[in-house]
């Protein structure tokens, strides 16, 4: 990440409403933006997928977002708050799914949700969610613009 990034004020949205609005239809919001399989070597030491690597999907899956929006390179500047509701076991597909919240001068806010399939059920259960906000970059790291849309 570069220090150099600004990011403007952009307008708060209640995530706990759009959560609460979200869940009473149980299934996935937003556009499935990756998907991957939960492996052993991604466990933590209770046999469950470690944490900081479904961290790592959702901020992949929110930059093959935000590079559609900003046309090119960005950078991730934060990540909101997560709580996991459930633990993912090995072998569940695990899907995240993207909602473009807020696009700014040059930032934009991403909600990720993160649904888990098993594989001998096909049920699907959400995992967690979280807002990422991303910059758009140039080649030599510094903010700037995105296009018009």
């Amino acid at each position: 990440m570069n220090a150099d990034v600004d990011v403007e004020e952009v307008e708060e949205i209640d995530l706990d409403e759009l959560s609460r609005v979200q869940d009473k239809d149980p299934g996935p919001g937003g556009e499935l933006a990756l998907q991957t399989l939960a492996l052993p070597q991604n466990t933590n030491s209770n046999g469950d997928i470690f944490a900081g690597w479904l961290l790592s999907q959702m901020d992949l899956a929110g930059a093959i977002v935000a590079r559609e929006v900003a046309r090119g390179r960005v950078t991730t500047v934060s990540v909101g708050s997560m709580s996991f509701m459930r633990p993912v076991p090995v072998g569940a597909t695990v899907g995240c799914y993207c909602s473009v919240v807020d696009v700014g001068r040059a930032s934009m806010r991403i909600f990720i949700e993160v649904w888990v399939k098993q594989y001998e059920s096909s049920t699907q259960s959400k995992v967690t969610e979280a807002e990422f906000v991303y910059v758009a970059i140039d080649d030599t790291g510094r903010t700037r613009r995105l296009p018009k849309a």
